[in-house]
């Protein structure tokens, strides 16, 4: 954390999510800065003039994201604040790519579970009560149109919960066929 970020854990996504203005299921299309550029591929929750925006992540001394966390074309589900106003000193002209963000683009906090990583169609993260500060809790994939479904009211934050819960027989099966197939290597 940024020696000037003193934020508290907000909690998982399924807490943080309902506080911002918009959340997408997007794919970093640029990395310039501190910033990403979304294409927007679907929007869960609140409106988007362009299928593609931009995402300001930290700067040294914010509470954001840390740049450099999100790869190119990486698939993300992301719950963003829109900039609404620059404080004093907000942007810099002769560090154009390193700043405060621009009116109208959006941030990504990084005190709470903001962010979920997506493949394909499957989610994982602190969806639901994960280890504060942690992002990659260990948890089965969620398919997005459950998460879709939580966002929109239409499922509860306990069916979203169990599942993604890490099923123990489950578990226990992909490590026998592991072993299975290590001997049949032999």
């Amino acid at each position: 954390m940024a020696a000037d970020c003193d934020c508290l854990w907000r909690g998982p996504f399924t807490r943080v999510q309902s506080e911002t203005d918009l959340v997408v299921s997007a794919t970093i299309t640029a990395a310039r800065g501190n910033s990403v550029d979304l294409k927007i591929e679907r929007i869960l929750r609140g409106e988007s003039h362009s299928d593609e925006i931009r995402v300001w992540l930290d700067d040294g001394n914010l509470c954001r994201a840390e740049p450099g966390s999100f790869a190119l074309q990486s698939q993300w589900v992301m719950a963003l604040d829109r900039i609404e106003q620059l404080p004093p000193g907000g942007f810099n002209p002769n560090t154009p790519n390193i700043s405060f963000g621009r009116v109208g683009d959006y941030s990504l906090s990084r005190c709470g579970g903001y962010w979920l990583r997506q493949s394909e169609n499957l989610v994982t993260g602190n969806l639901s009560g994960g280890p504060r500060w942690e992002m990659s809790p260990k948890m089965s994939p969620v398919l997005l149109d459950l998460v879709a479904a939580y966002v929109d009211g239409d499922i509860d934050e306990e069916t979203l919960r169990e599942a993604g819960r890490v099923d123990p027989a489950l578990q226990e099966l992909i490590i026998e066929t592991r072993v299975f197939l290590r001997q049949q290597q032999r």
